[in-house]
């Protein structure tokens, strides 16, 4: 892979990945969106209108932890106060973070990795405007968020992850979360420049 870099033409920000690296983002960025509608923040077969006029949605703190993470409680001291911005926030928030990690999922399928990677040698050139890279930014957040979650990764805790043996299912876990936080980090500094 390489890191994220501005085209100096077009502007645009540039990328390629190897086959088993895309795909590999796909999934992360799949598993984000199945996430999020697993506990669905507002019913789903609601006629559009009577959606979009009503704000019934979740009053509390999701019960999965990387829910509760990535949808922190707004008002720690007033449950009432709480669950009040949740019911007028959350269904909003849960959209807009599926249809970024969905952007991951469009744009690399777009540059050409198949539903099913079945080639060694694959690589995956990625080119996308600002706008799409932002996107894409946010959703690392969120796909970090939620691999430390499941982690429990904690700050200052790196000489623990690596301590840990290569074979360690976790360890190869905290280098796909160190992975995604490299991409993010040379993202931001392309979009920079």
């Amino acid at each position: 892979m390489s890191a994220f870099q501005r085209h100096r033409r077009s502007g645009h920000v540039i990328a390629t990945f190897t086959g088993f690296e895309a795909d590999l983002l796909r999934s992360l960025a799949s598993q984000l969106v199945e996430l999020l509608h697993s506990e669905a923040a507002v019913p789903e077969d609601r006629d559009p209108f009577e959606a979009l006029m009503d704000f019934t949605g979740p009053t509390t703190e999701p019960e999965d932890p990387v829910l509760a993470r990535l949808f922190p409680t707004a008002y720690p001291d007033d449950e009432e106060a709480a669950g009040e911005f949740r019911r007028f926030t959350e269904g909003a928030l849960r959209d807009g973070k599926a249809r970024a990690a969905a952007t991951i999922i469009d744009t690399l399928e777009e540059a050409g990795l198949p539903d099913e990677l079945t080639e060694d040698g694959l690589t995956i050139d990625v080119e996308m405007d600002a706008g799409t890279a932002h996107t894409w930014m946010r959703s690392f957040t969120d796909i970090r968020l939620a691999l430390a979650t499941r982690l429990g990764v904690e700050d200052g805790d790196e000489d623990y992850w690596y301590g840990l043996p290569e074979d360690d299912p976790r360890a190869q876990a905290h280098d796909i979360y160190d992975w995604v936080g490299y991409l993010q980090e040379t993202l931001v500094g392309a979009l920079s420049r």
